[in-house]
Formats: C-alpha cells, structure tokens, sequence
C-alpha cells in the first residue's frame, strides 16, 4: 500500500499499538461490583466517569471515588486501578521494532484517547524494551486527558496541528476506530485502519 508524500505518522495506541482485553477488564468490574461496566466500557471509547477521566474533566482520585459510589462497598484505589488496567494486555516487541524503525523515515506522533491510570501503567510494563522507553519511540504524544479533549472531535486534531505545523496532506492517521478515521479524512490527513490485532507493517516497504 502506497501513500504518497507521507512525511508523517499520527499513530493510536489502544488497538493498534497495545492489545485490549475489553471482557476481562469487564469481568474485573464487576467482581468489584460495577453493575453498569458494559455500558460504559467501549471497545472503540469510554462513557461516564470512565470518558471524564479520559477528557481529563476529573482527577483519578476523583474517578476512584466515583467508582466506590456506584459500587457501594469499601474497595480500594489498587483494586479499582487493577480492574482498570486490566483492560491493557501487552504491546508485541515486533510493534515496538516497528516504531524504531519508522522514525529513521517519519516524524512519528501518538494520539490516544487515554488516561492517567492507563498511561502510568503502559510507561511502567509496556513500552520499555531492551534499552528503550515511551520517549524514543515518539517525537511528541498527545494525550486526550492532558489536552482534555477527545477523538473524533476535530478539535483535538486541530489542536495537534497547530502544534506540529505538519500538513494533514503530508501525514498518516493510523488508528482502528473508523469513527475517528472519518473525522481525520474530512480533515484532509490519510488514514488506516487496522483491524484487531493485525500486524499492519506491511503498509510500510521498508525493505527499500
């Protein structure tokens, strides 16, 4: 697959970087005693204080407390903090190599709609391999509860923009939700949409 010109790589990372486990992360809800977790755990995004926490409209202690309401009983942070980053299983090491060497091409960026709790967990047990940590591996990260917005509104890709002076033209938008793929075509960026779990370096020759 061909995209000329491209310069850049905007890159998501739940489902295109990290795998999911949307039912176990469910499962641990409920064990907690979370009787609405269906209805506020998406596979593509978050509703309630699960997408507050996400827009950064509430602090995760705030978030912490809010669970402990709907539930009802005395849990703790780390047993709320668990069943939430059960959510994240792992980023393959061939993704990681991937992302080496895509920045020998591109100027790569991450855009992702995540969280304190998530993103503290992932720059502790997912991104670091063998001498590399989250900061090689990107030229900038964007993260919806630190720009407290979300995709697919264009704001925040707006807002990515402004800060990078790249041309949308010139830039790959990778992410596996097709809600937020529409937004960034309309925007004038192309886009790919991988599907669960697909080894998507064979968008790239880097053979040559």
């Amino acid at each position: 697959m061909e995209f000329q010109g491209v310069k850049n790589l905007i890159i998501d990372f739940g489902g295109v970087l990290i795998d999911l486990d949307r039912q176990r992360c469910l499962e641990e809800f409920k064990k907690l005693g979370l009787r609405k977790a269906e209805e506020c755990i998406g596979t593509f995004s978050q509703e309630g204080v699960f997408q507050s926490l996400e827009k950064g409209e509430i602090t995760p202690p705030e978030f912490r407390d809010a669970i402990r309401t709907q539930v009802g009983e005395p849990v703790t942070d780390e047993q709320i903090d668990a069943a939430w980053n059960s959510l994240l299983v792992s980023i393959p090491s061939y993704k990681l190599d991937l992302l080496l060497r895509l920045r020998e091409r591109y100027v790569v960026y991450l855009l992702s709609n995540t969280n304190p709790i998530h993103w503290e967990w992932v720059c502790k047990h997912a991104f670091p391999w063998r001498t590399f940590r989250v900061e090689n591996y990107f030229e900038k990260t964007y993260l919806s509860y630190e720009m407290k917005m979300l995709k697919p509104d264009p704001e925040i890709f707006t807002a990515l923009l402004e800060d990078t002076s790249i041309d949308p033209g010139e830039t790959l938008f990778i992410d596996d939700s097709p809600a937020n793929c529409l937004t960034a075509r309309e925007l004038g960026f192309h886009t790919y949409t991988p599907q669960e779990k697909e080894d998507w370096s064979p968008v790239f020759d880097l053979k040559k």
